[in-house]
């Protein structure tokens, strides 16, 4: 009997080699290098069509407010002196319709309300929990998708601000009024207003990922970005401090070729260092905020 339990030298060998084939199958789970983390992202990002939707409206239509203002200009044109045509470029107005204070405000709103939606929509339909289970490394999650809405809203700038100069320019030009790109402040003009729009977008992936509701984010990003730089004025020391750090007020700043000093005066760069730390400050809390809310 006792010998019928004995452990056989073969029983032995076959659970050693039992033990290391499962060793074997036990490999440390690698984690998602990050660019194939940003192209899961650009992938969602590009295959929905009403993301695309909502670009293309936009676009159409910053282009047509700043070519509708040039054309007005064309058409109802009365100066016929050579030195009022001088004037009318050497003022700022022809680089002032190349992107007006309208077709900024539409973008940035528009921008904003995009950068919401590219993470609430996640959480609203709950495919935000499948994508932290495949991915537990939250933060890395959320900086693939700021990379992602950077560069596509940068391009979408871009495409914007120099199709608005060369329309409107183009029109201008059919007086003799119009300016090129190398001239005084218009390269600044089309790269301020081309950059609006990643800086709005940043801003609005934020306020999404800390709100996570979707008319509540696009509500705050609209007070953010419209209603406190129509309540705040350059008349009061405080209130000229908090508007200038607001992104279309930084843009205001940067497009206005012939600034004159007021009382409370600023410069260009600090308009730049505005768009800076918006899109820096935005990117930070966007990351951490899954960190402090999700554990």
């Amino acid at each position: 009997m006792s010998s019928s339990l004995e452990e056989t030298p073969d029983d032995r060998d076959h659970e050693h080699d039992h033990g290391r084939s499962r060793r074997r199958t036990r490999r440390p789970r690698t984690r998602a290098r990050f660019r194939d983390l940003v192209a899961a992202e650009w992938i969602k990002h590009r295959s929905l069509r009403s993301t695309w939707i909502a670009y293309g409206v936009t676009a159409l239509a910053a282009i047509g407010f700043n070519a509708g203002i040039a054309y007005d200009t064309y058409s109802h044109w009365t100066l016929q002196v050579s030195k009022d045509r001088a004037a009318f470029v050497g003022d700022g107005l022809a680089l002032q319709q190349a992107f007006n204070s309208n077709a900024a405000l539409l973008m940035a709103l528009a921008l904003g309300a995009i950068g919401a939606l590219v993470i609430v929509g996640e959480y609203s339909t709950g495919t935000i929990r499948t994508t932290f289970a495949a991915v537990p490394a939250r933060g890395s999650v959320m900086a693939a998708k700021a990379v992602v809405v950077t560069v596509v809203t940068t391009v979408f700038g871009m495409v914007v601000a120099g199709a608005s100069f060369a329309l409107t320019q183009a029109i201008l030009d059919r007086r003799d009024a119009g300016v090129s790109i190398g001239d005084p402040g218009a390269f600044r003009v089309v790269l301020a207003s081309a950059l609006l729009a990643p800086v709005c977008a940043l801003a609005g992936l934020a306020l999404g990922a800390v709100i996570r509701h979707t008319a509540s984010a696009v509500i705050t990003s609209v007070v953010v970005i419209l209603v406190l730089p129509l309540f705040l004025t350059d008349g009061r020391h405080w209130s000229a401090v908090v508007g200038h750090t607001l992104p279309y007020r930084a843009w205001l700043r940067l497009v206005d070729v012939n600034y004159s000093p007021i009382a409370f005066p600023w410069t260009t760069g600090g308009a730049w260092t505005v768009y800076t730390v918006w899109a820096c400050a935005a990117c930070a809390i966007a990351v951490t905020s899954v960190h402090r809310r999700d554990q």
